[in-house]
């Protein structure tokens, strides 16, 4: 796991920056900050609970991606989601 640590904080730099610009101004970060607007709602409570999600979510990416490289090659499983990201772009700027 950590036999090239250059190798492995790419990853993590890579992941997480991309993680993070995808979520900026997304569904899960626009529900985050109407839980937040809440007078009486804790602050801690809404950060521990978003980030407890977003930490399953996470874990259940990683299984699923773990399992589909098992049955489909890394190269096909990254141009499946690079149409992705495209067809849900094209719909989204054509949308009303």
């Amino acid at each position: 796991m950590f036999n090239d640590a250059g190798f492995f904080w790419r990853t993590v730099l890579t992941v997480g920056t991309t993680v993070f610009l995808a979520e900026l101004g997304d569904k899960t970060q626009l529900a985050t900050v109407m839980f937040a607007a809440g007078k009486e709602t804790s602050k801690w409570a809404v950060f521990l609970g978003s980030a407890v999600a977003l930490v399953c979510a996470s874990a259940i990416g990683v299984a699923v991606g773990a399992q589909l490289e098992k049955v489909i090659s890394p190269e096909l499983l990254r141009r499946i989601a690079g149409a992705g990201f495209v067809v849900i772009g094209v719909w989204t700027f054509f949308s009303k």
